[in-house]
């Protein structure tokens, strides 16, 4: 059985023309169609910016790429057709097969004959499905026979490579003879920090221009490798014929770097009920394990300073939403202090608005949780304004949940006035507003940042946006205590609560905008 990405339809649904069809389509028609196609979308995220990754790593291994940000720029404004990519595409002699049984592609053909003895069901290719490598969530799944199409195989495992998190894998390398460290399973270049991607959104913009903007500039003739396949000859490529430590390599360019084998992989091809290609078994182990990347390969990073005032790398949080971030990626923008990387060209195209697309994976403890994702206006000229409103804006959601968290205890104090020590905080969770208010306050905040985009003077959108806030506040508060007794106990600790908030929201350390006099 054969399947290759250049004639087959792999890509996920395209939003196509003016009518906006979807649709799918092979590698070379891809690019050839860059500038009819407006958007691409996989099935997540994760899977959304994982195929985007291989798009621009097939950009960069074809040599169509600006080698100047001066370049650049006209390569943008210019529109500079992807149509030789597509040609390099359909001439490249490389391997394009999934199933070939020598080199397979983006696999490790090494495993192929373990897979009829060790390896899974398909559910274990898919990270939104599998939990962890080590404790899968349900047994008879990870062992299921039922086969997946191709080409969702085929779009799982670009994702396991960019994003596949750190943990010890279910098999071990002694079972199948070999003396590596199999199942060291490293995190992937993607998985610790958010991925930027600079979405084009001026009228008209399609696929291609969203690879042109995203496709940085590189000074140098040779793009580095793409890779096909597994291949043991790569100098620094993990081979699995020693013990120890894991082995490390530094990218060679961008082509390697976008299309980097960041696990060793497996799959047995089998045919599906209406005879296309299908994957019905995987094995998925150790793959390439980077050096610490050098700054023009993370071009896109956000950084904010952590404990110690360490410089850290954004990444995905369990108890921040990415809206609450905003002001980091603004400061990014604003502050362009590694030169030319990605805000540092975006901020060349005068007049044309963009957004900034943040991708993470959300894990803890070694397991996927969910994909996080959230899409943030630019303006070149608006920097500054930007940061503004989303440092203020946070400031004032930060506020009001201290707020609601202060006016919960006080309506606590009095409903459970004999409580126990170990009960508080679940009687505080029943009067604290603070979940719904967050989930409120993140589309007042995207209205704020359009308004500030679209040219509206920041203290004027601030200022409506804390009296939003400041309603929303007093509602989330009077939601919760609704569960109050009407009278006597309950009554009391209603009404002091609220007052409580009135006079939080009123203090003199309360943000101007939230005060009623603003209002």
């Amino acid at each position: 059985m054969k399947w290759d990405p250049r004639v087959q339809e792999c890509i996920p649904a395209l939003t196509t023309g003016p009518d906006l069809r979807r649709t799918k389509l092979n590698l070379a028609d891809t690019f050839r169609q860059a500038d009819q196609i407006a958007a691409v979308h996989g099935d997540t995220p994760g899977e959304t910016l994982a195929l985007l990754e291989w798009l621009l790593g097939l950009i960069y291994a074809s040599e169509q790429f600006p080698e100047t940000t001066d370049e650049w720029q006209e390569w943008v404004q210019e529109r500079e057709p992807l149509d030789a990519v597509a040609a390099w595409i359909e001439n490249h002699t490389g391997c394009w097969d999934l199933f070939d049984s020598e080199q397979p592609l983006g696999q490790n053909p090494v495993l192929l004959p373990h897979l009829d003895t060790h390896g899974v069901g398909p559910a274990q290719l898919f990270m939104e499905r599998v939990g962890d490598y080590n404790q899968f969530f349900d047994h008879h799944h990870l062992h299921h026979p039922q086969p997946v199409p191709a080409d969702s195989a085929w779009r799982a495992m670009l994702v396991q490579h960019a994003f596949a998190i750190g943990m010890r894998g279910k098999l071990k390398a002694t079972a199948m003879n070999l003396p590596g460290t199999f199942t060291n399973l490293g995190t992937n270049r993607l998985a610790p920090r958010l991925r930027i991607i600079a979405r084009p959104a001026w009228d008209g913009a399609t696929l291609g221009d969203l690879l042109r903007v995203n496709t940085a500039p590189w000074p140098q003739e040779a793009p580095g490798p793409l890779n096909l396949t597994w291949d043991q000859d790569s100098p620094g490529r993990r081979d699995f014929s020693r013990p120890g430590p894991r082995q490390t390599r530094t990218p060679q360019g961008p082509a390697d770097l976008h299309t980097v084998l960041g696990r060793s992989i497996a799959l047995r091809p089998a045919r599906l009920e209406d005879g296309s290609p299908g994957v019905d078994r995987v094995l998925v182990g150790a793959g390439e394990t980077l050096d610490p990347l050098p700054g023009a390969y993370v071009d896109d990073a956000v950084t904010y300073t952590g404990p110690g005032g360490v410089k850290r790398l954004l990444g995905p949080s369990a108890t921040r939403d990415l809206w609450r971030e905003s002001e980091a990626l603004y400061a990014a923008v604003a502050e362009r202090d590694k030169g030319t990387d990605l805000y540092g060209r975006i901020a060349l195209l005068s007049g044309r608005r963009i957004h900034l697309w943040a991708v993470g994976l959300l894990s803890t403890q070694g397991k996927p949780i969910t994909w996080v994702s959230d899409e943030f206006p630019y303006v070149p000229g608006r920097e500054t304004s930007l940061r503004r409103a989303a440092e203020q804006g946070s400031a004032i959601c930060e506020y009001a949940a201290r707020a609601l968290y202060i006016a919960a205890d006080t309506a606590r104090e009095i409903a459970y006035a004999n409580a126990r020590p170990d009960d508080k905080k679940k009687q505080v969770a029943r009067f604290n507003g603070e979940p719904e208010m967050w989930a409120g306050a993140a589309d007042l905040f995207h209205v704020l940042l359009d308004q500030v985009v679209d040219g509206e003077n920041v203290v004027d959108a601030v200022a409506e946006f804390g009296h939003a806030v400041r309603a929303l506040t007093i509602d989330c508060l009077n939601g919760r205590l609704t569960s109050l007794a009407g009278g006597g106990t309950g009554l009391q600790a209603r009404v002091t609560a609220q007052s409580r908030l009135q006079r939080l929201l009123d203090h003199t350390t309360a943000p101007t905008q939230l005060k009623e006099s603003a209002a």
